[in-house]
Order: structure tokens, then C-alpha cells, then sequence
């Protein structure tokens, strides 16, 4: 088990509960399976996961390959490729880069709720998706007219835009699929399917202000 699987951000403000989880789930007569965790550092190994099972918030293991741990690791493979977006954003006074950092957020609190469905609510989301919308309509008026599918490439930061579209879109694919195993908060898929046009849209301003020509799909006969 790797920590960021168990320790979302809920669980770190709760972290005398999970120390008390892992003392009753982990421990061997008494003896931790993990390092020492003391109350600065939180350990980075656990040796927990090392046959390939993980543990969510409640405490139940679950195998790595579960469709709860692939939704949220993909969730977590979204926010890391926003990370490197931001990586290629130098400037702080940036308006795209304070955006992604906030959906950085968002994408932590979803991850927390699916980790922990007794986590808190995410009805702030509705609000979220109305202002990528305004996001959305405010950037495609400044943008040269869409009139075909264009290929994902660009700049740098475009090209990563790009990307984090197509996994933020693989992560909605997970959460329907989720979903008809278990109740998932429908706000979740409305955002992530708000997001991945944000971001498409993202991609394409952000290569209209490097000056990098879009290059539409040129459809074989």
C-alpha cells in the first residue's frame, strides 16, 4: 500500500484515527509492520501492500487491481499531469495556472470522497462546474473558430493540456463504470466531464498565446 491510497487529506486532519487504524489492522503482538510515525512526518512505506492489497479509509482491504483503487489512482494520474502543466506555466500571475491549481484541489477532494464516501460533500462542485463554463465561453471567444477536430499537440504546457484532457476523460470512464457497482455522487461525473472540455479548450488558448499553429485532422480518402 502506498500512502497517498489511504492518507487523502480528510484522513491527515483525522490522523490520530488512522494511527489507531493501523495499530488494530497492521500490527503483529504488538510490534508495527511500518515505520514509526511521529507527529512532524508521515511515514512513506508501510510494507502493508506488499502482496498487493490496499486499505481504504474504513479499514477494508481491497486488491490494488479493484475498480475503487483504479478510479481514484487514475484521478491521482490526472492531478499529476496537471502538475506538470503547471511545471511549463512560469508565470504566477497566470490566470490558467490559478485555475489548475484550484481543480489540483478539487481533484483531492474527489479522491478523498471515493477513498471515503463519509468524507465531506461535494456540492461546492456544482458551483465549480458553472464557472468552467463561463471559463470555457470566455476563452473560445478569444480563439480563432472551431470548425474541425484538431490534433493534440503545441506547446509545451498545450501539449500536456492535451494529455490531461485524455486521462481527465479516462477517469470519468472509470467513475461510470464505478458507478454501476456502487452509488457514486453524481456531481463527480458532471465535473470531470466539464473539466476534460475545460482543459481541451485550456490546451488550445494556451497554444493561441505561444503562437503555435493548430494543426486540424486531415481526414484520409
Amino acid at each position: 500500500m502506498t500512502v497517498p491510497q489511504l492518507l487523502i487529506p480528510e484522513a491527515l486532519v483525522k490522523r490520530d484515527i488512522v494511527r489507531k487504524l493501523y495499530f488494530s489492522k497492521f500490527s503483529r503482538a504488538g510490534s508495527l509492520i511500518y515505520p514509526p510515525w511521529d507527529n512532524n512526518n508521515m511515514p512513506i512505506y508501510t510494507r502493508a501492500g506488499d502482496k498487493g492489497k490496499t486499505s481504504l479509509f474504513s479499514g477494508v482491504r481491497i486488491s490494488k487491481a479493484d475498480l475503487k483503487v483504479e478510479t481514484y489512482g487514475t484521478i491521482d494520474e490526472l492531478n499529476s499531469a496537471i502538475g506538470v502543466v503547471l511545471s511549463e506555466i512560469r508565470n504566477p500571475k497566470s490566470e490558467i495556472r490559478k485555475k489548475l491549481t484550484n481543480i489540483q484541489n478539487d481533484l483531492l477532494d474527489i479522491g478523498s470522497t471515493l477513498a471515503n464516501p463519509k468524507s465531506k460533500s461535494l456540492n461546492h462542485l456544482e458551483k465549480r462546474v458553472r464557472e468552467f463554463e463561463k471559463l470555457i465561453d470566455e476563452m473560445t471567444e478569444k480563439l480563432p473558430p472551431l470548425k474541425n477536430f484538431v490534433l493534440p499537440r503545441g506547446g509545451k504546457a498545450g501539449s500536456m493540456l492535451h494529455l490531461s484532457r485524455a486521462i481527465c476523460r479516462r477517469a470519468e470512464r472509470r467513475i461510470v463504470a464505478l458507478n454501476s457497482k456502487e452509488k457514486i455522487d453524481n456531481n463527480i461525473v458532471i465535473y470531470l466531464n466539464r473539466l476534460s472540455d475545460l482543459l481541451f479548450v485550456m490546451a488550445r488558448f494556451s497554444n493561441f498565446k505561444e503562437k503555435k499553429r493548430e494543426i486540424v485532422w486531415s481526414r484520409k480518402k
